[in-house]
């Protein structure tokens, strides 16, 4: 599963040739005629029915009013965009560069899927067909191929929750509850990115961070305009094969970049907060206390490990989850190369998981055909793991633990959408003395 920097740059160098052989632009849902056979694919019309589906449910559960930036809205839940996460960006021993979230919510959203969207693929940053207010002034067209998790069922653009570029880009999105604001219009003549297509954006447009960064300064603005209902609450996390790492913060007070980074992410409080907490637990590493404690006239003799880090927060909020993440990046060992960084990675992202139970926020009056393991529980519904050199993106989800993987290279001739299972049901390997 190794690659070097040689061949990785070689792949990149080859999507870039790719691109400027390719053919026209092409819309979602089109098909080119040598397109690969046995890719898993969903009709465009199936997707169109499943998203009126969807959009009746949005209906039913309100306006953007009713959601997004009215504070004291407690139990509006939106039906589509996952309320809780956490995301880390990390390195392994010889130079590959992982980034890797926890999905947390309440449901798989919309039946979401592995999805890949080729170089060239036309897609909108703005309204939908569906809902009437498409906005064609919006219109891309995508300079890099990408592949993540998302949904296709809007039709005028994959929204990725999270994804990796032919390039080495890597991001994704969090919810950023209560605390993100987004204009409604602005006059300076940007392109309009709504949030929710914000991620499906800077990987399709941009190669590095830098790019991202330049282009949520100078290009786009991120645009209020509701989708299925609500105006998403997000922020989001960016990396990319140099280390740069990003964290972007839409607040009251203007859009927030964050260059200098401790590479881990959660959701609100804002990345500032979260930063400045790391003080109450100044004190705690992971060396272990050895020595034994003297205490009115007694001596106790040390009797178990992990004393290093008594004190760190083990509860599921945001501020625990973030503090844990920070600690866990700062003391694991790195893995040695890209697969034992990734299975490193993902235990890891295993100490921060919200197991199926623990968090209860009621019934969702808003559920959608299309969604899957609905439940009253929020809980990690996947985890993800990418890797910007080799282009390879992993997954498991809460009942499969077996890593599974894509990788970008594998779908070079394709010239359409695709979508992958998840394939979330348990998958256990049976071993025997037989079969050693």
């Amino acid at each position: 599963m190794r690659m070097t920097g040689n061949a990785a740059g070689a792949d990149r160098q080859r999507g870039m040739e790719r691109r400027a052989a390719a053919d026209e632009p092409r819309e979602m849902g089109g098909r080119a005629a040598d397109e690969p056979s046995g890719m898993e694919r969903r009709p465009l019309a199936d997707r169109q029915r499943g998203t009126e589906r969807i959009a009746e449910a949005g209906q039913r559960q309100g306006t953007a009013s009713d959601h997004v930036g009215a504070a004291g809205q407690e139990g509006c839940r939106p039906c589509v965009w996952p309320s809780g996460c956490s995301a880390i960006a990390w390195e392994t021993e010889d130079g590959k560069h992982l980034w890797g979230r926890n999905l947390d919510f309440h449901k798989l959203p919309m039946g979401a899927k592995v999805v890949y969207m080729p170089a060239g693929t036309v897609f909108y940053t703005s309204g939908t067909k569906l809902e009437g207010n498409l906005d064609e002034g919006s219109r891309q067209t995508a300079e890099h191929s990408v592949l993540g998790i998302g949904i296709t069922a809007l039709g005028s653009a994959p929204v990725f929750y999270e994804g990796v570029n032919e390039a080495g880009l890597m991001g994704g999105q969090l919810y950023y509850r209560e605390l993100s604001s987004f204009a409604e219009t602005d006059g300076s003549g940007r392109l309009p990115v709504q949030p929710p297509l914000a991620v499906t954006y800077l990987l399709a447009s941009c190669a590095t961070v830098g790019e991202a960064v330049r282009a949520l300064r100078e290009t786009v603005w991120l645009e209020g305009k509701p989708l299925l209902g609500p105006v998403p609450p997000l922020h989001w996390m960016f990396s990319d094969v140099s280390g740069a790492c990003a964290i972007i913060e839409p607040d009251r007070d203007g859009l927030h970049i964050y260059r200098q980074t401790m590479g881990v992410m959660a959701n609100s409080p804002g990345y500032p907060w979260h930063r400045m907490n790391l003080l109450n637990y100044s004190l705690l590493g992971n060396r272990d206390c050895i020595q034994p404690l003297q205490m009115n006239g007694v001596s106790v003799e040390q009797c178990f490990s992990g004393t290093g880090c008594q004190g760190l927060p083990g509860d599921f909020t945001s501020p625990s989850r973030f503090v844990r993440l920070a600690f866990l990046r700062q003391f694991c060992e790195k893995g040695r190369d890209e697969t034992q960084g990734v299975a490193y990675l993902f235990r890891m992202l295993q100490n921060v998981a919200f197991p199926l139970g623990m968090v209860y926020v009621g019934e969702d009056e808003a559920v959608s055909a299309e969604d899957q393991g609905v439940t009253p529980y929020d809980y990690t519904v996947y985890t993800a793991a990418m890797c910007g050199e080799s282009g390879r993106y992993y997954w498991t989800t809460y009942e499969n633990g077996r890593v599974q993987y894509a990788e970008l290279r594998d779908f070079q001739e394709c010239r359409q959408v695709v979508e992958l299972d998840l394939e979330g049901e348990a998958d256990f390997r049976k071993r025997s003395w037989r079969g050693r």
